[in-house]
């Protein structure tokens, strides 16, 4: 069984918000020659590392609600300028919409079993199909 990892999204507001700001850093990333990946560093790395990369996911918490997530596909050491070891969360470019389910505020990232993770948003289960605008309001009244 996968276990995932869960970090606000500080700065972000809506997961439209968060697809722009993740296609600029690719962007960015491409353009200086680097691998076109979506990655997320971090000052601590998982000592569960193994379990992440077994199928885990980094679920996004935006405005105290998880939204989204990105499947993580590694998790690599870098070094930043002042040469301290951090981790690079490496992720799918996909941002999957979960079902909004609320969470406190916390620092870092935490690991989130698999039976603790919000299912997806699928027609399935409803709700992927309504405007983004509508599903925003929806969790800001508590309706979701």
């Amino acid at each position: 069984m996968p276990l995932h990892l869960i970090k606000l999204c500080v700065g972000v507001d809506t997961v439209e918000e968060l697809e722009s700001f993740r296609d600029m850093r690719v962007a960015e990333r491409k353009a200086r020659g680097e691998p076109a990946v979506s990655r997320h560093v971090t000052r601590m790395s998982p000592k569960r590392a193994e379990e992440v990369l077994d199928g885990g996911s980094l679920y996004w918490v935006i405005k105290r609600v998880i939204q989204c997530r990105q499947r993580i596909i590694g998790l690599d050491e870098v070094i930043d300028a002042e040469g301290t070891k951090r981790c690079a969360i490496v992720m799918d470019s996909e941002i999957i919409r979960t079902n909004p389910s609320p969470k406190r505020p916390f620092q870092g990232w935490r690991y989130l079993k698999d039976s603790d993770a919000p299912a997806d948003l699928t027609a399935a289960t409803g709700g992927a199909d309504l405007p983004d605008e509508l599903r925003r309001k929806l969790i800001e009244i508590g309706a979701w």
